[in-house]
């Protein structure tokens, strides 16, 4: 971002004060302009941000540096055709006076907001909907604010109904129930979840129904939030690893990944090439372990189990390679800050390429079941049909943002770790439809094999660490025979990786999307505050546009195609 690029932002928002941070641009202005400042961001051609990524809240009641305001909220824009990355900042003086909504804007804004309403008490006048998301509708305060008793504990004891809601849904969509009654039939409510087998995972999918059409839906997640940022604040940087594997856990490495390199853009570290090739090499095989995962299931929904175990046991003998690599088969945290926990063993390339092989066999059976299955293209085709517009407008990322025709991916469009001297396609839909979103990740399959087949022939030799004691962990040699090598194990252990103070966002491309980690520091090696940007959240958020109109069944299978992650959606 050169200067002239961030004085076009000074003019155009004269009342806002603008400051380049990282490869983002910080605008900070004042709740009666955030509006216009959004809305500018969004129609403006010279800025065209029309994905809404993240919204969030920032408590800085415990911050050293003295703020003005104690809370401040946080939209995270894009322009996906320029990698323009913009983050819009405003004070809120009273949390329940509030500040406008930006639904009107932006479809993601409203479960966006209605989080950080939830997290940190923080009003949003004119919000159609706002209510918990993550906490259970019992629940009393908000717990990343400063001052909350996480000792606290918070049971609840009742159900939600939801019946507000989903009339509500109904209302907007036109469909009166008087007008049902006068044509002699009914509208019938209909729970999936949160403990059913179509739903993948704890979710509640509330749906009316006339006859098995999808008349309105809405939805109930947070049964598996755990409190992954709220835990992360008192943890060092590399303590919170292991929790990032529990995000998305079909593709938990590469969660450990797009973490390490988040900090690492921060701490302006660059990794050594070889441990750069390694993340490649390791983030595209979890993503082809997470696509088989997802088809595996979504076949299984439809009634394929034939598919199931062509992509499954494939999936399943490639934790062999995994557990042989890291020790562990499902949550390895086999990254560091500054590098990876260990080299590649003896042999690797092998094992791999055997993997490989099984895997391309296996996908290639199953898509021999697929391509000319009449059943599964009048189960898929023309289903659950989400155009780009809405699915920009969503806030969705990854193959079901490109099922839609969007041909945005991080690799290509805000490339990392080499990506750009590799060869591989990015597959695009056409409809936006379950048959595009399954196809779109068998595709993805087959480039991220290229692409792994690619590093392992120019991976170069060299350590997998970068030499700085201030960040990585100094030999066991050293521990065990000299006091230095001692004291700088014990400092970082127990005091953590020291990060600069200062406030920052970066992101990657995980197997769903857009991952992305906001961090606020303060200095010491525990992140004052650590927001996750999960892809899962947001695409969640768009369900309802997706199966209103459609057969309850096809939302069934809808779900499977989207390929929701408790771990992940609930953090």
């Amino acid at each position: 971002m050169n200067a002239t690029a961030l004085e076009k932002f000074q003019a155009a928002f004269p009342d806002a004060t603008c400051k380049v941070v990282l490869e983002s641009v910080v605008i900070n202005v004042q709740p009666d302009k955030l509006e216009s400042t959004l809305a500018g961001l969004k129609n403006d051609p010279a800025f065209n941000c029309g994905l809404l990524l993240d919204v969030t809240g920032i408590d800085y009641k415990d911050y050293p540096e003295t703020t003005d305001t104690r809370f401040y909220v946080v939209y995270t824009v894009r322009n996906w055709q320029d990698n323009l990355l913009v983050q819009v900042r405003t004070p809120v003086v009273d949390p329940e006076k509030g500040i406008p909504t930006a639904t009107h804007l932006f479809d993601s804004a409203l479960w966006g907001e209605r989080e950080v309403w939830d997290q940190y008490g923080i009003n949003f006048h004119n919000h159609p909907d706002l209510r918990r998301i993550l906490n259970h509708y019992q629940f009393e305060g908000h717990p990343l604010r400063k001052d909350y008793d996480i000792r606290k504990g918070q049971v609840c004891i009742g159900n939600d109904s939801l019946e507000k809601e989903i009339r509500a849904r109904l209302a907007i969509n036109g469909v009166a129930e008087s007008t049902m009654k006068d044509i002699n039939t009914e509208i019938m409510f209909l729970n999936l979840g949160p403990s059913h087998p179509a739903t993948h995972g704890a979710i509640r999918i509330l749906t009316a129904l006339d006859g098995e059409t999808i008349m309105a839906n809405v939805n109930e997640i947070g049964y598996l939030h755990r409190g992954f940022e709220k835990t992360s604040e008192n943890l060092t940087y590399n303590q919170i690893i292991p929790l990032t594997d529990r995000l998305n856990y079909c593709s938990s490495m590469m969660n450990n990944i797009a973490y390490v390199k988040a900090v690492e853009s921060w701490l302006g570290v660059e990794i050594t090439e070889r441990a750069q090739f390694m993340r490649v090499v390791l983030s595209e095989f979890y993503r082809v372990l997470d696509h088989l995962v997802c088809i595996a299931a979504n076949m299984v929904d439809m009634g394929g189990l034939t598919n199931y175990w062509y992509l499954y046991n494939e999936k399943e003998a490639a934790y062999d390679f995994i557990s042989r690599l890291t020790g562990a088969r499902l949550t390895s945290s086999f990254t560091r800050i500054g590098g990876m926990y260990r080299d590649f063993y003896e042999g690797w390339e092998s094992d791999l390429e055997l993997h490989l092989r099984d895997i391309e066999k296996g996908i290639g059976d199953s898509i021999k079941l697929v391509l000319k299955n009449r059943i599964v293209h009048d189960r898929t085709k023309d289903v659950c049909v989400l155009s780009a517009e809405d699915a920009l407008s969503f806030g969705f990322t990854g193959p079901t943002l490109r099922a839609s025709g969007v041909p945005f991916d991080l690799r290509k469009d805000a490339p990392y770790y080499n990506y750009e001297s590799f060869d591989f396609d990015v597959p695009v839909g056409s409809k936006g439809d379950i048959y595009d979103r399954i196809m779109i990740r068998f595709e993805e399959m087959f480039q991220s094999i290229r692409i792994i087949r690619q590093a392992m022939k120019s991976i170069p030799d060299g350590s997998v660490f970068i030499e700085d004691s201030q960040i990585v962990l100094p030999p066991k040699a050293d521990v065990y025979n000299n006091i230095e090598g001692l004291a700088n194990h014990f400092k970082l252990i127990f005091e953590g990786v020291k990060t600069p103070a200062g406030e920052w966002y970066d992101s990657f491309e995980a197997a769903n999307g857009e991952l992305g980690f906001h961090f606020v520091s303060d200095g010491s090696g525990r992140p004052y505050k650590l927001k996750v940007r999960p892809p899962c959240f947001y695409i969640m958020g768009g369900f309802h546009k997706m199966v209103e109109g459609n057969m309850i069944a096809d939302a069934v299978i809808n779900l499977g195609s989207i390929n929701i992650i408790g771990g992940e959606l609930d953090r």
